[in-house]
């Protein structure tokens, strides 16, 4: 069973589809496989009676997604889980291998591949100088990507330097701070906040240099926040985006 969204498709993507019984209602992905596979409620509010009647031998979830008293109550019921703590791309690397590992995928080997490989790629070709990068998660107050979070390094490893690293991990901050920090691109990623192109003038509003150059892209959210199969592809293309 899984309580994470990314991961149940990268259980699918692995092969172990076949085996999941339980995922939460924001578990969409693949879509056709996994319509068949009963919810458990969302990913912060879990329904364990329904999760403990579908008998599952193992639960995936992750600290960032997942509660703690619901993952407590997993664990109390006597069910092995499995719980992620990604922080970093590299981390999420492991996390993939390890799940592979507990759940026996056949084809997780292909996909880790291909992360290891986008990997060495981008490592080896990173920027002297990384544009500095400004990627808000909600607006009405604005909440920033910080420091110690996939997000953030996955703007680093795509050659980024993000604005508000050293602020915690999802910073408050105003329009005037988004100023001084002198963004030089802003991504708005459509989760958990849907950022659209009708926000588009309020941040090109602001006296930055992303908005002066044109560099204000609306992206999807999964390119930042979700790690697994689309890992591969989700780095060259925010890569491109940063080095435009």
């Amino acid at each position: 069973m899984s309580l994470v969204p990314s991961l149940t498709e990268a259980l699918f993507a692995f092969g172990a589809g076949g085996r999941v019984v339980g995922r939460t209602r924001y578990c969409t992905q693949p879509p056709h496989e996994v319509g068949r596979v009963e919810k458990v409620g969302g990913t912060k509010k879990v329904d364990l009676d329904r999760l403990l009647s579908l008998e599952p031998d193992l639960v995936v979830a992750v600290r960032e997604e997942n509660r703690r008293e619901d993952v407590e109550a997993i664990v109390e019921a006597g069910v092995e889980i499995f719980l992620g703590e990604p922080a970093t791309v590299a981390g999420a690397l492991a996390m993939l291998r390890e799940l592979a590992r507990r759940v026996e995928a056949p084809r997780a080997d292909v996909f880790l591949g291909r992360i290891e490989h986008v990997l060495r790629i981008l490592e080896s070709s990173r920027p002297e100088r990384p544009r500095r990068v400004f990627a808000p998660i909600w607006k009405n107050p604005y909440m920033s990507v910080g420091g110690d979070t996939y997000a953030g390094d996955v703007i680093r490893v795509c050659g980024g330097e993000n604005v508000f690293a050293g602020r915690g991990r999802y910073p408050r901050v105003t329009p005037g701070e988004i100023e001084e920090t002198s963004p030089e691109v802003i991504l708005l990623p459509d989760e958990p906040y849907p950022f659209s192109a009708a926000d588009l003038p309020e941040f090109y509003a602001l006296d930055v240099p992303a908005a002066r150059s044109g560099r204000v892209y609306p992206i999807d959210g999964k390119l930042l926040t979700w790690y697994g199969p689309r890992m591969a592809p989700a780095l060259m293309q925010l890569s491109a985006i940063l080095c435009r």
